[in-house]
């Protein structure tokens, strides 16, 4: 089983204190049951923690239901030709097939698709593969609409740097075809030697002719596309105090440079980083939009459904893990960001409680049906999230 202790970025150390507390929260709110799990060779039974819904504070007419529990540390989603949802379990090493349940609030079934994985996060359709990002490598896996484990192993398609500050790897399929891979880089604020770090490569589905597509993105997880351009989620550098520097959230193009380690956005202006004043920041980018230092943007998903009012079609909504390097604990909730202005307001919030972790967003997918799972890998939960006026 892979060990996730190494994975730093934002993650607060868990102080004594907060765990005491946040366990304490969880033991008055609810109890462990037996959640359906199956498996290549049919439904079994397990009793793990079915964990409860946090008391989420949603805009009127919006509604939050557990959608998946009783699962290890689960981070991205992506949705299969048939209405499956694919979800990367970092913890356990597998990769989960999620079988929506009868009626819109029944709780989906869970499938092991691929296990033994190496951190597994970032994961696409595309053709007949299903592409798994680990922390080393791409992997593909033969995929039919409806299987719901591998047919055979997973066959390494790009080999990625592994390890470091950063470990997630997050991959994306663009209008063209191509896949875009971003891995993080090895350290807080350095000049790294290797460009596949603090960047998103390009590569043909097969994995070859992979090109440089954009830098000085300290670790971009969340990755989404509005047409033909590429949007982006930046986790901004430590160690510069509770406000320094704003998280930022790109508009890509091929060849752009977004100025970490040398340079951050702060203001819609690109300013240079206190360890590197000396250093050029004429080229650099700026963000199109940024929220409060330290929040940690984890997924990016372009709303596209019927289901939300008007107001909220053709925004992106943005997951915020938060963090504890702040005095007080910032982050942690589902933000809008409006793609032309840079706007950013509230959406659902009350994952935090009391400036305690028992919740922590991160994966975003939008249901065919309009409604929008979230990932939450503190608590091991999927929710979804739906409107409905009456």
């Amino acid at each position: 089983m892979p060990r996730v202790s190494s994975v730093r970025s934002k993650r607060p150390s868990r102080p004594a204190v907060h765990v005491r507390a946040a366990a304490t929260l969880l033991l008055l709110l609810g109890a462990a049951t037996g959640v359906q799990w199956a498996g290549a060779q049919g439904a079994v039974s397990a009793t793990r923690p079915s964990g409860v819904l946090p008391p989420l504070r949603l805009p009127a007419g919006f509604h939050a239901s557990i959608y998946a529990a009783g699962l290890a540390k689960p981070r991205l989603m992506a949705l299969a030709p048939n209405g499956d949802v694919a979800l990367s379990d970092m913890k356990s090493g597998q990769v989960l097939i999620l079988r929506p349940g009868p009626g819109p609030g029944g709780r989906a079934t869970v499938f092991r698709f691929a296990g033994g994985l190496n951190l597994p996060h970032g994961l696409a359709f595309h053709g007949a593969y299903l592409y798994v990002a680990t922390t080393d490598a791409v992997l593909r896996f033969p995929y039919r609409p409806g299987d719901t484990h591998a047919i055979t192993p997973g066959t390494r398609v790009v080999a990625l740097p592994g390890g470091g500050e950063h470990v997630t790897r997050t991959l994306t399929f663009g209008p063209d075809g191509r896949m875009y891979v971003s891995a993080g880089s090895s350290c807080n604020a350095c000049r790294e030697t290797d460009p596949r770090r603090a960047a998103i490569w390009s590569y043909a589905a097969n994995g070859r002719d992979g090109r440089l597509y954009a830098s000085g993105l300290r670790n971009a997880v969340g990755l989404a596309w509005r047409g033909d351009t590429l949007y982006a989620s930046n986790n901004g550098r430590d160690y510069l105090g509770d406000t320094t520097p704003p998280e930022g959230f790109y508009r890509l193009k091929a060849g752009g440079f977004y100025g970490w380690p040398t340079c951050f956005t702060v203001g819609g202006r690109v300013v240079n980083d206190p360890a590197y004043r000396r250093a050029d920041c004429s080229r650099a980018l700026p963000a199109f939009a940024t929220v409060h230092a330290h929040s940690a943007p984890m997924d990016l998903a372009l709303y596209t459904g019927r289901m939300f009012p008007p107001a909220y079609r053709g925004q992106f909504v943005a997951a915020l893990h938060g963090s504890s390097m702040n005095a007080v604990p910032v982050g942690d909730k589902l933000v809008l960001i409006d793609p032309a202005s840079g706007k950013v307001r509230d959406f659902v919030t009350g994952f935090l409680h009391r400036d305690v972790y028992t919740n922590r967003p991160v994966g975003l997918l939008v249901m065919p049906d309009g409604a929008l799972l979230v990932s939450d890998d503190w608590a091991g939960l999927v929710y979804r999230v739906w409107y409905a006026a009456h």
